[in-house]
This record gives structure tokens, C-alpha cells and sequence, in this order.
């Protein structure tokens, strides 16, 4: 059996969920210049979002997601304007706003388990997400067709909204140097709160994607977060373009690695890979 349209395909439907988090960090690390370590967790809790509305209360699946997607984009921005804006007016270092969003992830990871528990959940409807379909050889289902599609228009508008938007322009302002942003007139905690929400939302999108493709677990928010950043690294740190090809060329790597070792490794293949990008280009594939 030729399985290399399966792998295909399973690596472009991993790419587009991995790109939600690579996007979106890239959106918020050009904003901020920090990484951003709640960034994976909250993208969880827009889907634990979805699921509590579309699941529990049983609510029309597509507000449910809606809800998921707004909610994190709200704790998001609060995460900002509590806990980072203070530290950024007091010129917190680097380390210190790591420091701080490590104790945010952590906190939220517990607070999604003593509400949702620890074991998995998924958005999952098999009475209509289950049609399955043949591409080539390869099976795919409705849900997965859906990922796709969305990942792609998510992108698009991410980069018409960049570059064409007044928010956009600021944004590479603030990225290139925030006292002269600030100098010409532009409210930077202002641009920096709507980059938390935005970012925040567009991950959680990613993380209502897991939810439906393979299910949710309050846990599992870091490792989102590393393929996310190691995307985004490898594609280039602060480009929308980067952090989209970065997700694919993981995912790729990563899948096709079976031809040559044990799948298990497969994790290990993808941080090698950003090793190896650290090493002989750090700036990644799209120097910003």
C-alpha cells in the first residue's frame, strides 16, 4: 500500500493546525518582542470554550466556536492588561515577562483541569462530522476539510489585515522600534492589547481544531505551543508568510521521517529540524 498520500495529507491538515499557533505567536511576539509561554494554554481554553457551549450546554456548533474564539481573545487581552502591561511600564526585562507568562500558563492549565478535568474531550458530532472521503488515495474527513480551509482564509486576511490596515502598519512600527512608534504618535499599549486579542483568538481557533480533530486535554497546550514556536522560527520570527510555511515544513519533515526511523521519534525529528535552523539560520526561511 503507497502511504505517501496519506502522509501528504496528514501533514497538511497537522500544518494548518500548527500554523493557528505559529500565526498568531508571530503576531503577538512582533508586537511584544517576548515569547509568550500561556500563548499554547490559551489556545485550549478557547476550545474547552467551544466544547462547554457546543457539548454541554448544546448550543448550535458554529456560535459555540464563535464563543471559544472571542473568549480567549478577551483573556487574552485582560492577560495583557493586568499582568504584562504593568510589567512593560515598569521596563521588565525579557526574562521577567517569560517568567510571568509561565506563571500565567500554569495557573490556566490548572483552572481548564478543576473545571473540565484531566480527561480528554472532544467537539467531535459523529452523527455529521464523520463523512469520510478519498483524495488520491488518501482519507480525509469533513471536519479535517474544514480545518484546511479555514487555516488558509485565516492566513489570508491575516496578511491583507497586516499590511493594508492601519493596525497593521503599526503593528510592524511597534515591531521595528516602539519609542519612535511611540514618538510619531502611536498609542502602543493600545496596538499591543489588540494584538493579544487578536492573536489570542486566532489561536484558539487551533485549539477548537484539535477539538475536533483529535480531542482536548488541559495538558497538552505546551506542546501546541512548541510546534507553534518552533513554526514560527523556522519560517521566520515576526512574519505571517514564515510562521505559515514554517507550520508545513515541520509537519512535513516530521511525517515523512517514518521512511528512515521509528515513528515514535517523530517528535524528536521536528526539534532537531529547529536545531538545525537555530544553528544555520536563525533568522529562519523569510528573513523579516
Amino acid at each position: 500500500m503507497n502511504i505517501v498520500p496519506q502522509l501528504i495529507l496528514n501533514s497538511i491538515i497537522a500544518g494548518s493546525i500548527i500554523a493557528f499557533l505559529a500565526v498568531s505567536f508571530n503576531l503577538i511576539y512582533g508586537a511584544t518582542r517576548f515569547f509568550n509561554m500561556a500563548h499554547g494554554t490559551i489556545a485550549i481554553f478557547g476550545g474547552y470554550i467551544a466544547f462547554f457551549f457546543f457539548k454541554t450546554l448544546g448550543w448550535n456548533m458554529y456560535l459555540s466556536a464563535i464563543l471559544g474564539i472571542l473568549a480567549a481573545g478577551l483573556l487574552g487581552y485582560i492577560f495583557d492588561r493586568i499582568i504584562y502591561l504593568p510589567l512593560r511600564k515598569r521596563k521588565a526585562s525579557g526574562m521577567i515577562m517569560l517568567v510571568a507568562s509561565i506563571g500565567v500558563f500554569t495557573a490556566l492549565q490548572s483552572l481548564i483541569q478543576i473545571f473540565f478535568t484531566s480527561e480528554f474531550q472532544t467537539l467531535s458530532d459523529i452523527s455529521v462530522h464523520d463523512r469520510l472521503y478519498t483524495i488520491f488515495g488518501a482519507t480525509i474527513t469533513q471536519t479535517q476539510i474544514y480545518i484546511l480551509i479555514m487555516a488558509f482564509i485565516v492566513a489570508i486576511c491575516l496578511i491583507i489585515f497586516l499590511k493594508y490596515t492601519i493596525f497593521g502598519k503599526a503593528v510592524k512600527a511597534i515591531s521595528d522600534d516602539e519609542e519612535v512608534a511611540k514618538i510619531v504618535g502611536i498609542n502602543t499599549n493600545k496596538i499591543i492589547g489588540l494584538s493579544f486579542f487578536i492573536g489570542s483568538g486566532i489561536a484558539a481557533i487551533g485549539g477548537i481544531a484539535v477539538g475536533f480533530d483529535t480531542g482536548l486535554n488541559p495538558t497538552m497546550g505546551m506542546k501546541l505551543l512548541l510546534h507553534g514556536i518552533s513554526a514560527a522560527i523556522i519560517g521566520g520570527v515576526g512574519s505571517v508568510y514564515g510562521a505559515f510555511i514554517g507550520a508545513f515544513v515541520l509537519t512535513f519533515v516530521a511525517n515523512f521521517s517514518i521512511f528512515w526511523i521509528s515513528g515514535e521519534w517523530q517528535e524528536a525529528v521536528a526539534f532537531v529540524l529547529l536545531i538545525i535552523f537555530l544553528i544555520f539560520r536563525p533568522r529562519g526561511i523569510i528573513k523579516r
